[in-house]
């Protein structure tokens, strides 16, 4: 037999390694997603958030008990149910009881739990703990068979899989969460808000979103703040389950004397350190990108208070505020994405309305098994309860029996055909219990119990009257968490969609003179101040300098290329100083084979005239020239060996005269010339041999200028060499430059 047939006998499986990465990769991957990342739709917690609350109600620490330390709480959940590191855990209780990260805080925390400004929380064996009224509220039933429970890790134990959830915590105090492959982003909301929404879903479940929107206005952040979004936009994130909302610090304007104002903000966005933020703006201060602000000042104590003191005075607060909101983080945008498991523990996105669906689905099911529950029990009482009425009936028999009998228990299980348990409650009754007061205190608990019974049986019998009590709960709720009570009003207000508010680009960056300097190798740098055409530039060895741009840091640049493409390059962000600069392929995704045509400052309103090596071309307009990304914009199509030679800014001139390598010039009017956007372009001249020269637009009633050498020759009388595009041309005139350049 071959070896490779010989069956192992070592316990060793060969696997292919592919085969057994998948395997294991998959199976971390769905641990992580239905273990630690996802929240449960139904009460909206995840595993370590759920058995914390649970190894706290076993601690019996309901709100109005006392607290225990934190180390305490931390050590019994990681040893019975949680064999994670302490630090996650306690870090998951500490979010849970920061008024600043929880819109309905689960646990109430005494000691330093942290602060807005990101300090981090007392060490857990100085803090202490215990659960929330809203908490108590997550957990009550759960001691009623109100849902399932497992075994733990090491099976010593038993938890639930969901808590019975009567307050809707999955949206009231949101979820983040990152799996593999997957994520999740829900943001609070009011809970008032929510529970009536659910209402109109109890009383019409096939109500459309409109009616639950018209309830719910939108995320309730603890942190408050201004939500500024379309409602159109928040109603198709809600009916999908993917989305964002904008969020803005709430401010306002301080007068004070001489017409001195500050802005005050009060309220900052979700999820934003306040010592981040001002770190932040601090920071963009130095670098002198906020222009428009002066100084900062934080004056906060247990509430948020940042003063904004304007450069002047004649700057319109509007403006301060919409460069702050463009520039940081007092403009957030939060996302919605509500992925979550659902009651079968699959991952997927759900829409607002199918959400609540499925906590009231949960809370029907949990109403179902309590009172089952209480059912099962309260047979179990009346069963004992007629046992001790027939013992109250036949009282002397009852006491012979069991003074006489050698087995009694079976003797009055024969005799007054009493169940096993009937008899052993018989047999347990105290002496005093026989008094004739203790009979009718029975008797009254029975036909209690019976009618309670009886209105138990009848709801599990009829769906309807179960939706009803879900109602009432749900009423009661609201009633103690909702818009009237201080934990449910609403923080976060609902603002309309800001006016836009235009600022100059340039208002964000403080205005300097520089020139900007291009070598002929590519590198470019901006140099403080205005340059003279004829400044000495230190460059690279073997370089030299190919244009000077005196220019402000607010313009904007356009580079010209031989790939016929217009690049857009602001001035501020050209590196500054005397070194080489960077090359300007950096900035821009420009090929090692294109090189620069020209580099100028671009203003608006202007016409160019662009044109290749063998003299097509056409006009566009400055706007045409814009290109914002790296990539820029191609103009001029260009061909194999053929390449853009000129980008020519045409003022006011009426005219153009181009020149070929073969000497000859044409000149005609610049309306033979068409404008586009994008193209080859027309022929301007035609060539036998060669190419283009060089061209210069002009007016024809100044005359057709060149240089030759440091003399300024003009030709007015252009008869010979005007003709119509596309001309072969004449000779230039005497005097007019070998090099064939207009420019000398």
């Amino acid at each position: 037999m071959p070896d490779d047939l010989i069956p192992r006998t070592d316990g060793i499986r060969e696997t292919p390694l592919a085969e057994a990465l998948s395997e294991r990769y998959l199976a971390y991957a769905l641990s992580t997603i239905t273990a630690r990342s996802l929240p449960d739709v139904r009460d909206g917690l995840k595993p370590v958030h759920r058995r914390l609350l649970w190894a706290m109600h076993q601690l019996k620490l309901d709100p109005n008990t006392g607290f225990k330390k934190c180390a305490r709480i931390v050590g019994d959940v990681m040893g019975k149910y949680h064999p994670h590191g302490d630090s996650s855990i306690y870090d998951a209780m500490v979010r849970l009881a920061q008024d600043f990260a929880a819109r309905y805080m689960l646990v109430e925390g005494q000691g330093n739990f942290g602060n807005i400004d990101g300090d981090n929380p007392a060490a857990m064996r100085y803090t202490e703990a215990r659960l929330t009224e809203v908490a108590a509220a997550m957990l009550d039933g759960i001691d009623q068979d109100a849902v399932d429970f497992r075994a733990t890790y090491d099976g010593e134990e038993q938890e639930p899989l969901v808590l019975p959830s009567g307050f809707p915590n999955l949206l009231a105090n949101g979820s983040n969460g990152i799996a593999v492959g997957m994520a999740t982003s829900i943001p609070p909301h009011n809970a008032g808000e929510l529970l009536a929404a659910a209402l109109v879903l109890v009383k019409t479940p096939d109500a459309p979103l409109d009616a639950l929107l018209e309830h719910i206005q939108g995320p309730d952040f603890p942190t408050g703040g201004l939500l500024v979004e379309s409602k159109e936009s928040m109603r198709e994130a809600y009916a999908t389950g993917r989305g964002g909302f904008r969020l803005r610090a709430r401010w306002a304007v301080e007068r004070g004397k001489n017409g001195l104002w500050s802005i005050v903000v009060t309220e900052i966005p979700y999820q934003v350190q306040k010592s981040r933020l001002v770190e932040q703006i601090a920071a963009l201060l130095e670098e002198k990108k906020l222009p428009l602000l002066a100084d900062l000042r934080d004056e906060s104590t247990d509430k948020v208070r940042l003063v904004f003191e304007p450069r002047s005075r004649t700057i319109e607060p509007a403006h301060l505020m919409e460069s702050l909101f463009r520039a940081t983080a007092l403009e957030s945008r939060l996302s919605l994405n509500m992925n979550v498991l659902d009651a079968s523990r699959i991952p997927r996105v759900m829409g607002l309305k199918e959400v609540l669906r499925a906590w009231l689905d949960h809370r029907q099911v949990v109403l179902v098994r309590r009172s089952q529950y209480r059912l099962s029990a309260i047979e179990r009482r009346l069963e004992i309860l007629a046992g001790m009425l027939i013992a109250y009936l036949n009282l002397d028999e009852v006491i012979r029996i069991i003074r006489e009998e050698d087995e009694p228990k079976a003797q009055l299980m024969r005799t007054f055909s009493l169940s096993d348990i009937q008899a052993e409650a018989i047999l347990n009754m105290r002496l005093r219990s026989l008094r004739k007061l203790e009979e009718m205190e029975i008797k009254k608990e029975h036909e209690k119990l019976s009618t309670e019974g009886a209105a138990l049986r009848s709801l599990l019998e009829d769906p309807k009257k179960q939706w009803q009590k879900i109602g009432r709960e749900i009423e009661a709720t609201r009633k103690a968490f909702g818009e009237t009570t201080e934990i449910g009003r609403r923080r976060t207000d609902i603002g309309d969609l800001p006016d836009p508010v235009v600022l100059d680009e340039g208002a964000f960056i403080e205005r300097e003179a520089i020139t900007v300097i291009l070598s002929e190798k590519g590198w470019i740098r901006a140099q403080k101040g205005t340059l003279a055409p004829d400044a000495e530039v230190k460059v690279k060895d073997g370089d030299r300098v190919q244009i000077l741009v005196p220019c402000e840091t607010t313009d904007r640049l356009t580079l010209f290329a031989t790939n016929g493409r217009a690049y857009t390059i602001k001035a501020d962000t050209i590196p500054r100083g005397r070194g080489d600069g960077q090359p300007v392929r950096l900035l821009l995704d420009l090929a090692q084979e294109d090189s620069v045509v020209t580099f100028f400052v671009w203003k608006p309103g202007e016409t160019f005239l662009l044109a290749r090596q063998d003299g097509r071309g056409f006009l566009t307009g400055s706007e045409d020239l814009l290109a914002e990304k790296r990539t820029g914009k191609t103009l001029l199509n260009v061909d194999p060996g053929v390449e853009a030679s000129l980008c020519l800014r045409l003022g006011d001139a009426d005219h153009l005269a181009v020149i070929g390598e073969n000497r000859k010039m044409l000149a005609f009017p610049l309306e033979q010339v068409p404008r586009m956007q994008r193209g080859a372009g027309v022929r301007l001249q035609a060539y036998k041999d060669g190419g283009m020269a060089d061209a210069k637009a002009f007016r024809l009633a100044d005359g057709l200028s060149w240089k030759l050498g440091e003399k300024l020759r003009v030709e007015r009388d252009l008869t010979n060499w005007l003709g119509a595009r596309g001309s072969a041309g004449r000779m230039p005139p005497s005097g007019f430059p070998k090099s064939g350049k207009f420019g000398g």
